[in-house]
């Protein structure tokens, strides 16, 4: 989402990386560059003159001018400003006393309401909630049925009452049910509109009476820009809103909606949904979105998308693979399936710090069906075949080559990248198992620390 945003500001700093001292002049041609790539990236105007203005004030301090890293010292001013936006968001869900916590999920149709829904469910069942869901869009087609397939989906209860159609007695319902089998959580997915209308909010206001909310969720779509903050702010006003959910993150939005919500309806984001997948919903965390968007990666995203996807065990047993040399094709397939449950390639490449560029250069060269292409070459191997390449002569590559529709180059292609990945892992194996032999383990560790330091900076 935030590419071109991101790719922009980084030629800036770039520029004022060269410049031996800042003037005021040169501030203000920074300044000049970073409203219009703001404002091009859908940013509210007022949202963006009051930020180039804080930043101005900030920047031609005298002490910035004279600084021996002035460059340095203006992405800094940046970063905390563009933090600021935010506000004081911790993202997710406050903790509250209330049992059981009651969610209304707000927002017009078209918005990806009912699937962010069965998203939120995904979610609080891995922070050991037990949910239950509950449609009260009668009017669209389909609805209901709908988020029952997403609640099968993501393993959670429905709160699906036969014939009643009415919206209040449906919340009323899922509450007492929630109450008689000791469900925790009430999320309840309302009517949509394409447009706000007044018997649209008259519904909600019944809903909202019957069931005391703990928390009001608006899900706007990311991808509408400004139109979305605008309707968010409407809802506020109208209903009450406690947090944002920004869908469809990983679309072509040029990112404007997430820096201007705050500024704009008052509310905080509270998650960000970028995929399809249920799994596909994150806590809002502006300090790694920001972290993005100067280039600087998002690393601890990366690790807990990498936790969420490899046991303890697993990762035990791949790191004696290592230490021992026995890293075998069918390990690489292995690890092969672990990358595809994090996500798209392009999304991984993007949290990786320094690689924005590299990810724009690239743009449209990723093509996840490259893994498809090698899993199926490994596949057409016999199980022996996989535990020991050694065993691979020409005639067994062709055999290789017919059983999965790929050429005998793709799979002479595969064996020397194995190959190349064994020899290294040899030599990072007799890093972690020499002299200091702790370091290779405590890698990640250290990295997520380091993270973790960075985000006090202030």
């Amino acid at each position: 989402m935030f590419d071109s945003l991101s790719n922009r500001l980084q030629d800036v700093f770039a520029n004022l990386g060269r410049e031996v001292r800042l003037t005021p002049e040169t501030v203000e041609i920074a300044l000049r560059e970073i409203r219009m790539a703001l404002l091009e990236a859908d940013v509210n105007f007022k949202v963006v003159k009051a930020f180039v203005d804080k930043v101005r004030d900030r920047a031609v301090d005298a002490e910035v001018l004279k600084s021996l890293s002035p460059g340095q010292q203006v992405v800094r001013i940046v970063r905390d400003e563009m933090l600021a936006l935010f506000g004081d968001t911790q993202g997710g869900l406050p903790p509250v006393s209330a049992t059981p916590r009651v969610i209304l999920m707000l927002g017009l149709q078209g918005s990806g309401k009912t699937t962010t829904t069965g998203k939120l469910a995904k979610w609080l069942v891995k922070q050991g909630k037990h949910p239950i869901v509950v449609s009260t869009d009668v009017r669209r087609p389909a609805a209901i049925e709908q988020l029952n397939l997403v609640a099968k989906q993501a393993g959670v209860r429905a709160h699906d009452p036969a014939g009643n159609l009415d919206p209040v007695s449906r919340a009323s319902g899922a509450m007492q049910e929630a109450r008689t089998l000791g469900y925790d959580t009430i999320i309840v997915d309302t009517a949509g509109r394409l447009h706000i209308d007044d018997e649209l909010m008259v519904e909600l206001e019944a809903i909202k009476a019957a069931v005391q909310p703990t928390d009001q969720l608006y899900v706007a779509d990311a991808m509408t820009g400004q139109d979305a903050i605008k309707s968010a702010g409407e809802f506020n006003r109208r209903v009450g809103v406690t947090g944002v959910v920004l869908s469809k993150m990983d679309g072509d939005a040029r990112g404007g909606a997430a820096l201007s919500v705050v500024s704009v309806v008052g509310v905080p984001i509270a998650f960000t949904g970028s995929g399809e997948r249920l799994e596909d919903l994150e806590a809002f965390h502006p300090d790694r979105v920001v972290s993005r968007v100067l280039g600087m990666g998002d690393v601890l995203s990366l690790i807990e998308k990498a936790e969420s996807v490899v046991t303890q065990e697993d990762a035990a047993k791949l790191e004696k693979k290592i230490l021992e040399n026995d890293f075998t094709l069918e390990d690489f397939r292995e690890q092969l399936q672990t990358i595809k449950r994090m996500g798209p390639l392009e999304n991984i490449l993007g949290m990786l710090p320094g690689m924005g560029q590299i990810k724009q250069q690239m743009q449209g060269k990723i093509d996840d069906k490259q893994m498809a292409h090698v899993e199926a070459i490994i596949l057409s191997m016999t199980p022996r075949e996989r535990r020991n390449h050694q065993l691979l002569n020409g005639s067994r590559r062709r055999r290789i080559a017919r059983g999965s529709g790929r050429s005998v180059e793709e799979v002479n292609r595969l064996i020397k990248q194995f190959l190349d990945m064994k020899k290294m892992m040899k030599m990072m194996g007799g890093l972690a198992g020499g002299k200091g032999g702790g370091k290779l383990r405590k890698q990640f560790g250290m990295m997520k620390a380091a993270m973790q330091a960075q985000r006090t900076l202030r």
